[in-house]
């Protein structure tokens, strides 16, 4: 089984990624560390460390070639990262070893727990420095996300109150969805 977990930035995707590990010992890739495996073992990587449209594009045909080779040999992985876009995990939708779950938050949420949202933003990767984006540029950025899932019907979970919980019935849905 793959699992692809997707989410805008101080979502849970790594402590997702971490907890489906823990219940199926599968493996897991963060694209942020291939990502910053890239920035520091090349030269001249051709985008600033912030331009996630370009980096999704770029790293998109890398993941993909992954994701069809785990396919091919029946292995298991959980993927995650801003930059498992929507229209790019559409091809695998469909398919009986492929199960996608993108973690959103609703307006409330986000204007409720703001400042808690980026307390935890060391959960399991330790920050550097923070990448806080302004109240609205967040919940404009949650309702992107989740107009593009509904547009593709690709599944997500909206965290509306209870963070734990609700990341937790992730963690049980997964298995389960189609």
């Amino acid at each position: 089984m793959i699992f692809l977990l997707g989410g805008e930035s101080h979502t849970g995707k790594t402590l997702l990624a971490q907890k489906l590990l823990e219940k199926f010992s599968y493996p897991y890739l963060s694209l942020d560390h291939l990502k910053m495996g890239l920035i520091k073992g090349m030269k001249n990587f051709p985008f600033k460390v912030d331009e996630d449209e370009k980096i999704a594009e770029f790293l998109f045909p890398i993941v993909d070639g992954i994701i069809q080779t785990c396919i091919e040999n029946k292995q298991n992985l959980i993927i995650e990262g801003i930059y498992l876009t929507p229209k790019k995990l559409k091809k695998f939708q469909n398919h009986s070893d492929v199960k996608i779950l993108y973690i959103i938050f609703s307006k409330e949420y986000i204007l409720q727990n703001y400042a808690l949202i980026y307390q935890n933003e060391n959960a399991i990767e330790k920050r550097l420095f923070s990448e806080k984006e302004e109240i609205n540029t967040l919940i404009l950025n949650h309702q992107k996300l989740k107009s593009q899932c509904e547009n593709l019907n690709l599944p997500f979970i909206e965290i509306q109150k209870d963070y734990e919980a609700e990341l937790k019935n992730a963690i049980d849905f997964l298995p389960k969805s189609k």
